[in-house]
């Protein structure tokens, strides 16, 4: 997640918008209904260890989104269904990972299987060769040598000792921050530094299709992360026409670092190794999850509350912080305003986001279908009827306020939504910056209200984010039943506005 920090007149449009009163007694029957008769547990179990991991298309995608279809509907929703939002590409499934160093001693080694890579076709074993590829010319000196190769690639970046706690809340000071930012650029990337990472990736695609052209068996590579957590998502052949490549396995930066020293030194290494994938080709379609409760006032039910968070992660592990603490919190969230009886003025919709992994994909394709084009600006007619879109995607910590996305027309209003839940949203804040790297963004780039919660870090950077150890484990319950309460109240309150939110101007097309 990038933040773009933006300083407008927040004091001057704030005494534009006129809040209004919020309903008390609504409040209530929400935090009760949240906070003593939670089912976050329940949903967590089934979307994290019932449906395991979920990358998109998968398997366990499939399993989550039956399971959120029928209990959207059992809670009373209507239109629940699997809605395409078009072409993604294959499915893929891990059926056996299994890598250990055998000499010059026996050792098993932590490893991932990069997402859609290729099987190895039965266990393979030799000697490890280490690369040094800096520029092209490096490739005659492994030209003809490589078939068959079990090649290793060192991470970047150093294992010391850290000191700061894996597991952190902010402290009012840091929220105090975010709400006064200082005014900077858009981007921290210049563009030599830009023209730096495109020139190496391509420069790793020609590296990888070397490999690939010589005919080497697996490639090890090391990855970020630290005692034992493999930060593991690289995204590879997904596309239906993506050619076939070498397989890979992500490992432990300790790992690839002991089989370098032993090799530097002189001490042959060798590993055995299996990967087995399997590709799932039958339905290419990307799909979201949609439910909704419809309006009960017939002048606005006709407009929309929108609140989601993507349903797809990765496949090192179950993906409970990423995100299926963010689906949970939606699901939980509906479920609380069917519980309590409260009849939403404008319908609101839950979207269970696919393919946001890869770049946004579903949310994008929604807003596509439904709203507009980003690209052309061509706008359908639902677009003048949607109020607002909710977005959890910051992991498993507890909400400590709101991004405005640079719409300071909404601050008096949230800052009135937020003063109610002042028991359980301690230290808040609201800050016009704008955050990025999840779904909000597919709305905001049509200048949709579109709003992603503060939360706490919690382990979210450290352990759980695209790592082999978000699990059941890493959720934090308490906090997830105070996003819940959180979220529906909002949603509500945004329903039964006289109005629809405030919107930013419209992009110009680029």
């Amino acid at each position: 997640m990038q933040r773009k920090l933006l300083i407008l007149p927040a004091l001057l449009l704030a005494g534009m918008t006129l809040a209004q009163d919020v309903d008390l007694k609504a409040i209530e029957k929400i935090k009760k209904e949240g906070l003593e008769n939670s089912k976050v547990e329940e949903i967590a179990f089934q979307l994290v260890d019932k449906a395991g991991p979920r990358l998109s298309n998968s398997e366990g995608y499939e399993r989550a989104t039956k399971y959120a279809v029928k209990q959207l509907s059992d809670w009373g929703l209507e239109n629940a269904a699997t809605e395409p939002w078009g072409e993604f590409g294959r499915g893929w499934e891990m059926e056996k990972s299994y890598i250990a160093m055998t000499a010059p001693y026996y050792m098993p080694f932590i490893a991932i299987p990069k997402a859609w890579t290729e099987s190895t076709q039965g266990e393979v074993s030799g000697k490890v060769v280490f690369l040094d590829i800096k520029t092209e010319e490096d490739f005659a000196k492994y030209k003809g040598k490589l078939k068959g190769a079990i090649i290793a690639i060192k991470p970047s970046g150093t294992q010391e000792a850290t000191f700061e706690p894996d597991a952190v809340r902010y402290t009012a000071s840091e929220l105090h921050g975010m709400e006064h930012p200082v005014a900077r650029e858009n981007s921290t990337y210049t563009p030599e530094m830009l023209a730096q990472y495109r020139a190496a990736r391509e420069f790793g695609t020609k590296v990888s299709a070397f490999i690939a052209a010589e005919g080497a068996a697996l490639i090890i590579k090391g990855v970020n992360g630290r005692h034992g957590t493999l930060f593991t998502s690289s995204p590879r052949g997904y596309l239906k026409d993506t050619p076939e490549g070498i397989p890979e396995l992500e490992t432990a930066p300790e790992n690839v670092n002991l089989m370098a020293r032993l090799s530097e030194n002189g001490v042959e290494v060798e590993v055995e190794a299996e990967v087995k994938t399997r590709y799932r080709n039958e339905d290419l379609q990307g799909y979201n999850v949609i439910a909704e409760i419809p309006g009960s006032d017939p002048s606005l039910k006709s407009e929309i509350v929108m609140q989601g968070g993507h349903l797809d992660s990765w496949h090192g592990a179950n993906g409970a912080t990423d995100n299926a603490a963010g689906c949970i919190v939606m699901m939980e969230a509906v479920r609380i305003l069917k519980a309590t009886g409260l009849q939403p003025k404008r319908t609101v919709r839950i979207a269970l986001w696919g393919g946001e992994e890869q770049g946004l994909h579903g949310s994008r394709g929604y807003v596509k279908n439904h709203f507009g084009d980003r690209e052309t600006m061509e706008l359908t007619p639902e677009y003048e009827k949607m109020s607002a879109y909710y977005n959890i995607d910051n992991g498993t910590g507890r909400i400590r306020g709101i991004y405005l996305q640079g719409n300071a027309a909404v601050e008096p209003i949230f800052n009135e939504w937020f003063l109610p839940l002042d028991d359980i949203v301690d230290d808040r804040t609201i800050t016009i910056s704008n955050t990025g790297g999840t779904d909000h963004q597919s709305f905001d780039a049509l200048s949709l209200p579109g709003f992603q919660f503060i939360q706490d870090p919690i382990e979210y950077r450290t352990r759980t984010h695209h790592t082999n150890m978000d699990t059941f484990e890493r959720l934090e319950l308490d906090d997830l039943k105070q996003m819940a309460v959180v979220v529906a109240s909002f949603v509500y309150n945004t329903a039964q506005r006289d109005e629809m939110l405030p919107r930013k101007e419209l992009p110009k097309v680029e």
